[in-house]
């Protein structure tokens, strides 16, 4: 049950009395008339629009430059007469405007460069199931190799092949896990338990010349890369594919879906009216719940001095069951926010495969974002129900707390003082810079979870959730702290860095000859106040990095404290546009030290939220959403990790400039002059599979679910609604089709939109 608001009334009473309109509404929440505004001062005042309203500004400059004139030239040479010239594929080196090659334009800016890369799309990434192969005889279409064939033949097969259910859970009834844990309860999608959690459908094999990520690794993660996901294997589980009348979401039923009935052989169509996850979680937890740590238990837990227990031994000899601790998945929502059946798919997927497949060691939990502080959202039952149906599912309703910011400024009252810079001007309680706060007072209302996951609306994941969370928490533990920070601001990229290993070593050469100390425990700076804790004594670091040890073991078999999915640079001086957006310091005093990982999504420790809730209540500090995480572990000395998940890119960049692009900031970095998050410098992520600003993300995506996008070849690319028209029925369905798309387990963000009837 959620508290810090009052509590809805039962999800199926409340909907049975409140008639949706419109076809196949049942399970969205009530309509909702409303009139968007975008006021001039929001255009003018706020970074990201004023951003697009400059780009559009520069965008007809060079229009009519290219059009008025034969070209314009800078100190690299002759440039926007190229800008059309996709005909050849080869390597490119910056600076290097040979004939054949793909960069076109470097503009000098700020002592850095800006790299625009216009270069060949790559097709790999639309082959279908017809396609597939082995693992051993996959031949990536990048990045090529001196071993790699110039064209890569992709047999079509005639058939398709048959996917195999698949789970990435443990084995919850063998003697290695039995041994060591408590057992583990089956939970079910009702409360007479007769209904199993389904398995995902997956099939064995990759699509043949499909790109492999150009950024981060599945094998490292421990993350499997030998299997793929059509759209059916994924979400026909879960209500893709068939109608309303019988229980599913009535998408992707005028799709290509030929031998998808195999997904509900064994369950059949599970019919998802009537869901109350809120009672299904609470249900499996109550099942399950002498196998984690109780509230009090885990308080113990944190406060410990040591980070490594001992296991206690039974007077028999026997080692005693370890328990664990719970992760709640905080999911960010708003007011204002359209949903759709596909959205509903996505968080049914997250909450099965997290919380009820693992037997509740997740829970999910909605923060819905009431963006009108004059509604009574902590003094009116009522009140909080209707805002419930009109703006979320029914079947989420159990599980969605409400906040707004004038909650906010009542629990972190007091004068906050001028920030260093504030670009969006929004208000320190805003969503925008404090989007921490409402995680931090759920955590505090929620001491039965030892970890959360901050989570957003428009990403999505190709694969099995519980692979990606376990495996990337599991890959963290194991990392050492020694050069923890260091690693931490560089971007991974196997083809160039090479292993793990060898790319911990040249980040190892890359300190040494910076001259720079690499960070180890908490950072000292001018005016820095301690914590309680601190002040009696206490320190996050673990016994492993103690004065004495072998530092390459500091902070080995350590939960992380903070996990992001994309590099922690130092904001100072890297032209991210929020570098100084720094709250309650002293002016007079060098901004603090910071460090900052775009997108929000990230897993943050129980201990390293009551650190933020402190800064926050005790000394009135604040900085920006995607940065104040990352410094206050910074300044006390907690464990932080980027987790190098696999990123693609949709076109073919020489290897050598992936890492001049994505790490071409100070010492070979993503931190400081040169970021690849400079306002300048983002553009180059707009091809990745996840960014904030990505576009290939959604194309990609779309066209998976088997929707026609544009598809990224030919002489304009695709963004942007250019190119040419692919996918869809028409073309899966073709009798040469090498079948709808099979997406290895991918995470891509952003997606404002899927079905292309959403689009506005």
């Amino acid at each position: 049950m959620e508290r810090g608001s009052f509590l809805p009334r039962s999800s199926a009473s409340s909907r049975t009395s409140s008639p949706n309109s419109g076809k196949g509404e049942a399970m969205l929440p009530l309509p909702v008339q409303s009139s968007p505004q975008l006021a001039v001062r929001a255009l003018l005042g706020h970074c990201f629009y004023r951003r697009v309203f400059l780009w559009a500004i520069t965008a007809t400059i060079v229009l009519c430059l290219m059009i008025f004139s034969g070209g314009v030239r800078t100190s690299h040479g002759r440039i926007l007469d190229h800008l059309v010239d996709f005909g050849k594929v080869g390597g490119a080196q910056p600076g290097n405007s040979d004939a054949g090659l793909t960069i076109d334009l470097i503009l000098s800016t700020r002592d850095t460069h800006t790299l625009m890369l216009f270069v060949n799309s790559m097709d790999g990434f639309y082959n279908g199931l017809k396609t597939l192969v082995s693992i051993k005889d996959y031949v990536p279409e990048f990045p090529t190799k001196g071993t790699s064939p110039s064209v890569i033949n992709v047999d079509v097969a005639e058939e398709l092949p048959t996917p195999v259910p698949w789970a990435p859970h443990p084995d919850y009834n063998s003697s290695e896990y039995t041994n060591n844990f408590y057992p583990v309860q089956p939970c079910y999608l009702n409360e007479a338990k007769t209904v199993p959690v389904p398995e995902l459908y997956v099939y064995e094999g990759v699509p043949q010349g499909v790109a492999e990520p150009a950024i981060g690794s599945y094998s490292l993660l421990g993350i499997r890369e030998d299997i793929c996901y059509d759209r059916f294997g994924r979400y026909g589980p879960y209500g893709l594919g068939y109608p309303l009348k019988e229980g599913g979401v009535g998408e992707g039923m005028d799709t290509e879906k030929e031998g998808s009935e195999i997904v509900w052989e064994n369950t059949g169509k599970i019919d998802y009216h009537q869901m109350n996850w809120g009672k299904l979680q609470q249900q499996c937890h109550e099942s399950n719940k002498q196998r984690f740590y109780t509230a009090e238990e885990l308080g113990d837990k944190i406060t410990a001095t040591s980070s490594e227990k001992k296991k206690s031994q039974s007077p028999l000899g026997m080692v005693e069951k370890q328990k664990i601790g719970r992760i709640a998945v905080v999911i960010r929502t708003y007011i204002g926010f359209q949903w759709t059946h596909l959205t509903i798919l996505n968080f049914r997927a997250l909450i099965s495969e997290l919380s009820l497949r693992s037997g509740g060691e997740y829970d999910v939990h909605f923060l819905l974002h009431v963006k009108d502080n004059s509604i009574p959202i902590w003094a009116d039952g009522e009140t909080v129900q209707e805002i419930l149906d009109i703006h979320m599912p029914a079947e989420f309703h159990a599980i969605t707390t409400l906040w707004s910011e004038d909650q906010m400024r009542l629990l972190y009252p007091g004068y906050w003082g001028e920030p260093f810079e504030n670009p969006s001007m929004s208000d320190v309680y805003g969503v925008y810079r404090s989007a921490h706060m409402p995680l931090q007072h759920f955590a505090m209302m929620h001491p039965e979870y030892e970890h959360f996951w901050n989570w957003e609306m428009d990403m999505r994941y190709s694969g099995n959730y519980y692979e990606l969370f376990d495996r990337v928490a599991s890959w963290a533990k194991k990392q050492s702290r020694e050069e923890m920070w260091e690693r931490a601001e560089r971007y991974y990229i196997p083809e160039f860095h090479g292993s793990w290993a060898d790319f911990t070593a040249k980040v190892h050469q890359q300190v040494e000859a910076s001259g720079r100390r690499s960070i180890l425990g908490p950072v000292m700076f001018s005016g820095k106040q301690p914590l309680r804790a601190q002040s009696h004594g206490q320190s996050f670091m673990p016994d492993s990095c103690a004065i004495g040890s072998n530092l390459t073991e500091c902070g080995i078999g350590e939960e992380a404290d903070l996990i992001t999915m994309n590099p922690i640079f130092d904001a100072e001086d890297s032209g991210w546009v929020f570098e100084k957006d720094v709250t309650g310091y002293d002016l007079n005093m060098p901004t603090p030290p910071r460090r900052c990982a775009i997108v929000t999504a990230s897993r943050l420790s129980r201990r390293l939220l009551e650190v933020m809730h402190e800064e926050t209540w005790r000394q009135h500090h604040s900085m920006f959403s995607e940065m104040f995480p990352a410094s206050m572990a910074l300044h006390h000395g907690l464990k932080a990790v980027y987790a190098p998940h696999p990123v693609y890119l949709d076109r073919r960049w020489d290897i050598e400039v992936v890492d001049w692009a994505f790490n071409g900031g100070r010492d070979h970095s993503t931190s400081g002059p040169g970021s690849p998050f400079d306002d300048d410098n983002e553009h180059n992520h707009a091809g990745t599979s996840w960014y904030y600003n990505s576009e290939f993300a959604g194309l990609w995506w779309r066209r998976w679910l088997g929707f026609p996008q544009y598809d990224g070849r030919g002489n304009n690319g695709g963004r942007a609604g250019e190119g040419t028209l692919r996918g869809g029925k028409t073309e899966e369905s073709r009798k040469d089709s090498t079948g709808r798309l099979c997406m290895r387990s991918t995470l891509v963000h952003p997606i404002k939109w899927e079905n292309p009837i959403e689009r506005q």
